[in-house]
């Protein structure tokens, strides 16, 4: 769970609603992931190994079906499962703050663009319809050293 929050940047719907089948495709030679996110708009986006693992691992031997189950009943999770969980990785971790799937999904956007994932792209990863809601998440705005007039500028210039 934490790393579809984390990594693939899910919301907790999204992640909870995922199912063994949505995440078997291959296109362009990447594992992808199908969803379908807010407003009921399709997404597909790639899966790094790291995280593919993690998948299989959670899936078992389960060919078909909701990826994350309660250990419990073996009911499929739904959002609120994934608030809990999330609460009890952060209280095993013992982070004092506040953390919600939102913060594993903001951390995943912010850090995608603090490792200079250019806007455009971190917004796809994001799914996000405007910029300036992705650029909310960027806390190196004002710095100068990665201003784009440098990238620019080595470019016309050939180097």
């Amino acid at each position: 769970m934490a790393y579809l929050l984390g990594i693939n940047a899910l919301c907790a719907s999204e992640a909870a609603a995922v199912r063994i089948e949505d995440y078997t495709d291959v296109l362009r030679g990447h594992r992808v992931l199908h969803l379908v996110g807010k407003g009921n708009k399709p997404a597909t986006m790639p899966l790094t190994v790291p995280v593919l693992r993690v998948l299989e691992a959670c899936r078992g031997t389960r060919t078909t079906g909701p990826l994350i189950l309660r250990s419990l009943s073996g009911e499929p999770v739904d959002r609120r499962d994934v608030y809990r969980m999330v609460q009890r990785i952060a209280k095993t971790a013992k982070v004092r703050r506040h953390i919600s799937p939102h913060s594993l999904r903001h951390a995943a956007i912010t850090n995608a663009l603090d490792a200079g994932v250019p806007l455009r792209d971190a917004q796809i990863l994001a799914r996000h319809a405007d910029p300036r809601t992705t650029e909310h998440y960027d806390r190196a705005r004002g710095n100068l050293d990665r201003h784009g007039v440098h990238l620019f500028t080595a470019y016309v210039a050939g180097v």
